[in-house]
């Protein structure tokens, strides 16, 4: 058996050693450690072997068959390299490489970090809050009645535990007013969620801003203040902005926002909504509390909310807004 194992050593060596792709490589592996090979066949005869020489021969047919698989992992490496080096052999490696193209920013982060830009200028600071809330931070708080169409499964997300997805961030004031007192001045911007058919003006998720102030003595002069800077900060010193009447639960007064740009073609149009914090909201938040630092007698405030994607779209011209979740590049290298 000694005699068996050196002649099969010298022939697998041999023959994986003159190997010139990985087919003849394999057909060798075959030959002398398949089921059927040279060298599985061998060491089946361990069987006929007299007890006290079996260590001997194991550890001989061990050392056959470390050898023989580890010259197939060499070959293998040498046909590996031989073809990487055959495949960049007619490169010139003197020619300069291909850069890759810089990305930028989408266009709803571009316009989101100008209006927070914006905001901040006039002393709003950011807040946030959860995308998955509870019935009370999303309408009882902001006096919205048990009948009101948005509760209604067809316009909200649910959730199997009562909990939904925020249709507004809204419910980020109502989460900054129960945490800090007044004087409060915040923005916040986020994703919005309502069961709207998807179509060229409608998305099922959008990105919203909301802002809110509440201090004392807030009056609506604040307010409409505030609003005709932001919206002439981005269409432009020339925009006419009118506050038409309007009814929204959390606001009294409560006001739909017009302006009429050139960039907008000179038209009227509706971007936002606005109103003064309807006492009521101050109310359950005092509750909620247990203190009276929101007394609706001692401070006022504003709310106002807007769409982004509806502000890009008309900024930017975008005829649906389907194009600003779809990440055509054709689209985005536009911006």
């Amino acid at each position: 058996m000694h005699q068996q194992a050196e002649t099969l050593r010298t022939e697998a060596l041999a023959l994986i050693a003159a190997a010139t792709d990985s087919a003849s490589l394999e057909a060798a592996r075959v030959k002398y450690l398949g089921k059927s090979g040279a060298i599985t066949a061998l060491s089946e005869g361990m069987r006929n072997v007299a007890k006290e020489d079996r260590p001997a021969i194991g550890k001989l047919l061990n050392d056959l068959r470390a050898a023989v698989t580890g010259a197939l992992e060499e070959s293998q490496q040498r046909l590996l390299e031989a073809a990487d080096a055959a495949a960049v052999s007619t490169l010139d490696l003197s020619l300069p490489g291909t850069f890759p193209a810089s990305g930028t920013l989408h266009p709803l982060t571009q316009l989101m970090d100008r209006a927070v830009q914006c905001f901040r200028r006039m002393g709003f600071a950011i807040a946030d809050g959860p995308d998955i809330e509870t019935e009370w931070h999303c309408f009882d708080a902001l006096n919205t009645p048990p009948d009101h169409p948005a509760r209604n499964e067809q316009d909200t997300f649910y959730l199997p535990d009562g909990r939904l997805l925020r249709s507004h961030t809204s419910s980020v004031q109502i989460r900054v007013m129960e945490t800090t007192p007044p004087p409060v001045r915040i923005i916040a911007p986020g994703a919005a969620y309502r069961r709207d058919e998807v179509d060229a003006t409608h998305l099922a998720q959008f990105t919203q801003m909301e802002g809110l102030y509440v201090a004392e003595n807030v009056t609506l002069a604040d307010l409409k203040g505030t609003l005709e800077f932001f919206f002439r900060e981005l269409f432009g010193s020339g925009t006419d902005i009118q506050f038409r009447p309007h009814f929204f639960p959390f606001t009294e007064p409560s006001y739909e926002i017009d302006i009429r740009a050139a960039a907008l073609g000179g038209e009227w149009m509706e971007l936002a909504g606005c109103g003064m914090v309807d006492p009521a909201v101050f109310e359950a938040v005092c509750k909620q509390r247990g203190d009276r630092v929101y007394d609706p007698d001692k401070v006022s405030g504003f709310a106002f909310g807007f769409g982004l994607e509806r502000l890009a779209m008309n900024l930017s011209r975008i005829p649906d807004i389907r194009m600003l979740v779809e990440n055509d590049l054709r689209f985005l290298n536009q911006f």
